[in-house]
C-alpha cells in the first residue's frame, strides 16, 4: 500500500487564509482539525492519499527539507532564514502578506541614520537573513537569536534594534518602536520537497492542484 503524502502546515496566521485555498486544492481537513481543545499534530483528510501535520511555521521547512513531509505551507521568510537546498517553493500562495523590517525605539530613530551603521546589534529569530542583510550592505551584524517578544529587547538593553515580522506596525507602535528599514515583503508559500517532487506524481499534481487555486 502505498503511504499518504505528508502536507505540513503551519500553526499561526496563515492557517486561516490558508484553508479555503486548501478546499479549492480538494483537500479537506477532518473535523478533529478544527478542534480547539485538541492537541493532535496529525490529521487525516478527505483524500486517503493526504495526512496533515499541524506544526510551527519554522518547522514546515524543516520537515518537507528533511522528507519527512511532501509538500507545506509557509512563509517566505521562513524559507530564506534556512535556505534549504531541497525545498521547492513552486507556488507564491498571494496570502499571509507581511514584510521583514529593522525596527528600534523612536527617540533612537528621531536622530538616527541608517546609511551611517557599521556594526548593529539586533535581535531577531531571523539571524542568518538579518546577517546577510546587513553583510550585503557592509554593515557587520551582531544577533541575539529569540523566538518572540522581540519588541521589549530594546527597552530591556539586550539589543539596540530588532528585525521582525511587520504587519500592520501595531505591536511595535505599542512598545515604543518604529520601523527604519524594510527588508523584504513576504507572502506564503506552497512548498515541495525536491525529490519528492520529482519521483512521486502525486506531489507534482497536488502543486498544480494549488497553482489553479491560487489563479481562479
Amino acid at each position: 500500500m502505498t503511504a499518504p503524502i505528508i502536507f505540513a502546515i503551519p500553526k499561526g496566521r496563515i492557517l486561516d487564509e490558508a484553508l479555503p485555498l486548501m478546499q479549492a486544492a480538494g483537500i479537506e481537513p477532518e473535523a478533529a482539525f478544527f478542534d480547539k481543545e485538541s492537541r493532535a499534530l496529525m490529521f487525516a483528510t478527505n483524500d486517503p492519499g493526504v495526512q496533515i501535520i499541524r506544526v510551527r511555521a519554522f518547522d514546515v521547512a524543516t520537515f518537507v527539507a528533511h522528507g519527512a513531509a511532501q509538500v507545506g505551507i509557509v512563509g517566505s521568510d521562513v524559507i530564506d532564514e534556512f535556505d534549504y537546498s531541497e525545498l521547492y517553493a513552486p507556488v507564491d500562495l498571494d496570502i499571509g502578506h507581511c514584510r521583514i523590517s529593522v525596527a528600534e525605539p523612536a527617540e533612537l530613530a528621531a536622530t538616527d541614520d541608517p546609511r551611517s551603521w557599521s556594526h548593529v546589534r539586533v535581535a531577531t529569530k531571523y539571524p542568518n537573513l538579518t546577517r546577510k542583510h546587513f553583510a550585503a550592505r557592509g554593515v557587520q551584524a551582531e544577533c541575539v537569536k529569540l523566538n518572540g517578544a522581540m519588541e521589549i529587547a530594546p527597552l530591556l538593553g539586550l539589543s539596540s534594534r530588532i528585525v521582525d515580522l511587520v504587519s500592520s506596525g501595531k505591536t511595535l507602535k505599542e512598545n515604543g518602536l518604529v520601523e527604519v528599514e524594510k527588508i523584504s515583503e513576504v507572502s506564503a508559500r506552497l512548498v515541495a520537497n525536491r525529490a519528492a517532487f520529482k519521483t512521486d506524481a502525486r506531489v507534482s499534481e497536488l502543486v498544480e492542484k494549488f497553482r489553479g487555486a491560487v489563479s481562479a
